[in-house]
């Protein structure tokens, strides 16, 4: 080991008791075991390697719950020095480093009988596999190597450079057996939480571990109301693992998840920690603060043709709550039927939402159907007020939903739009002369984040079709109005739609975009005329591949 001044040895009443490592200036981890039979004022710890520093008296501060049998778990003791000491403390590896095959040899510096001084073992893991849950199996590198007898518990688990990755915790097997168990580190971090602000999430670049754990501290100092589940859902992004059964009992739960079992675990702690320091202090830049895409509770409506002929469609109607999609129901319906069964579906999926989620209605279609009239429906036989008019609702192209390589591509670009305020409307007029290749190249070097079209999709089919293909995030276009250049009317009532849209929505975080949509439909539903007003026909296609954690499900065909 290149540095072994922070290798500590315990003595109990002047005998050596085990061995244990320096994690902070003023704290040493070692075995409950070791410090059991310890009685009050005769718990010393030294450093073999600086014989220059005298032995400090120390206390137990924490207790990891060991019950005391050698296969009960929690086995650790966190001893506080009655000072600091002039050291270095342990190197903590990232918590995948020892899973790598070429670093699974570790080396543990204990005190058997005979060897006040020290002595050195080296032993490989077996596997990663944890025995119980709790420890990692280790054997001999060779046959005659040094026994880990129990002068070695509480020594630590070090790769050959000196980073820790576990301690060693038991014996296991007859005197003279090779075999032995350590605890890693995040099983020591489960049984004390203090662990987790220690190790590094990566060796190389800017470790966002302490940054997270100073916001952790903070969140629970100022009892901050968050919900864990939802942070969770936020910092591994869409194409993370799933939420764990149950969710989480607390924040510090979720930060150790991600920290311990999310492989890489640097990205998603990052994004953690900027989703708390935005609840703890606002966001980083605008006057206003803003609920972003993460926080909202999609119901989402899928309709795809069935493929049993041009009147049946397929319709799937879901909720999601923590991260998890929840059907409600599907079936294959005449279309003159899916109106019906839509609103019945959605008036069930809000019962497994959470009671303060903000809701947001969204309906995956065919792209031939993409300008179906959904904001118009009725919210119920009974409830004649518009669907676009009571819930935020958008539409989005079922390609789109399904495309992994979209889905990736709109994730990063959604994270890049998480850090500024509003985006420009780029136009695309139903007279124009840029043909669809220039438009993609113009979508793409501008990198466009907000596309207005002045027609249908049927009215501008090939430049539609550009701003499907690309990693746009929201298409806005007028379901009604100008036909497209086969029947250009003066004056157009396309231009006068974006000219009317530009300023309503440029400046608007693309997060907020939806909710921005509905007071505008509220607005025209409440005109003098509702007909003329020009946000009437808006129609919405809003892309966050945020909301919609799991893969999208594919619809059932019933045609065998």
């Amino acid at each position: 080991m290149r540095d072994a001044s922070w290798q500590a040895r315990i003595e109990c009443g002047g005998l050596v008791a085990g061995a244990g490592f320096l994690v902070t200036p003023s704290t040493v981890l070692t075995c409950a075991h070791v410090v059991q039979d310890s009685e009050p004022d005769t718990l010393t710890v030294s450093f073999p390697n600086r014989p220059d520093l005298p032995a400090l008296p120390a206390t137990v501060a924490v207790h990891g719950g060991w019950a005391g049998g050698t296969a009960d778990p929690g086995d650790l003791a966190v001893l506080e020095l009655a000072g600091e000491v002039p050291l270095r403390p342990a190197r903590f590896a990232p918590p995948d480093a020892w899973h790598r095959p070429a670093e699974w040899v570790v080396e543990a510096y204990g005190f058997p009988a005979g060897y006040e001084e020290g002595q050195l073992a080296r032993y490989r893991a077996v596997s990663t596999t944890r025995v119980a849950g709790q420890w990692v199996q280790l054997e001999a590198v060779t046959a005659h190597g040094q026994p880990l007898t129990e002068g070695f518990s509480g020594a630590a688990a070090a790769l050959p450079d000196g980073r820790v990755v576990g301690m060693i915790a038991q014996r296991a097997g007859e005197p003279g057996v090779l075999v032995a168990r350590m605890l890693p580190t995040e099983t020591l971090a489960r049984h004390w939480p203090g662990l987790g602000a220690l190790v590094p999430a990566r060796d190389d670049g800017e470790d966002p571990t302490p940054r997270l754990y100073e916001l952790v501290r903070r969140a629970e100092a100022t009892g901050l109301a968050c919900s864990p589940d939802q942070l969770f859902v936020d910092a591994v992004g869409p194409f993370g693992p799933e939420l764990p059964p149950g969710g989480f009992p607390s924040l510090r739960a979720a930060v150790g998840y991600v920290q311990w079992e999310v492989v890489p675990a640097a990205e998603a702690l990052a994004r953690l920690g900027d989703r708390l320091a935005e609840l703890l202090d606002g966001p980083a830049t605008g006057p206003a603060r803003t609920a972003p895409s993460g926080d909202r509770a999609p119901i989402l409506v899928e309709i795809d043709h069935s493929g049993a002929g041009t009147d049946q469609v397929t319709v799937s109607v879901s909720a999601y709550r923590d991260g998890r999609r929840r059907p409600v129901g599907t079936a294959r319906l005449a279309r003159d039927e899916v109106r019906e069964y839509v609103q019945r579906g959605i008036d069930r999926a809000f019962t497994h939402l959470a009671p303060d989620a903000e809701e947001l209605l969204a309906f995956v279609l065919p792209r031939d159907l993409l300008n179906l009239p959904v904001a118009h429906w009725a919210c119920s036989t009974d409830d004649p007020t518009p669907l676009g008019c009571a819930h935020p609702v958008v539409v989005n192209d079922r390609y789109r939903h399904h495309s992994g390589r979209l889905r990736h591509k709109l994730g990063k670009k959604w994270r890049k739009l998480s850090t500024g305020s509003g985006t420009p409307l780029h136009r695309v007029d139903c007279g124009t002369p840029e043909h669809p290749p220039g438009l993609r190249r113009r979508l793409g070097e501008q990198d466009a984040a907000l596309v207005g079209f002045a027609a249908p999709p049927e009215g501008l089919p090939e430049h539609f079709a550009v701003g499907l293909t690309l990693p746009v995030p929201v298409l806005v276009w007028p379901r009604s109005g100008c036909p497209g250049p086969a029947g250009h009317p003066e004056p157009c009532p396309g231009t006068a739609f974006l000219d009317a849209l530009a300023p309503c929505v440029e400046g608007v975080p693309a997060a907020e975009l939806p909710r921005h949509i509905q007071a505008l439909r509220e607005e025209a539903e409440a005109a003098e005329e509702p007909g003329r007003h020009w946000a009437r026909d808006v129609q919405l296609l809003w892309d966050d591949p945020r909301c919609f954690p799991e893969p999208p499900a594919s619809l059932h065909s019933p045609v065998t």
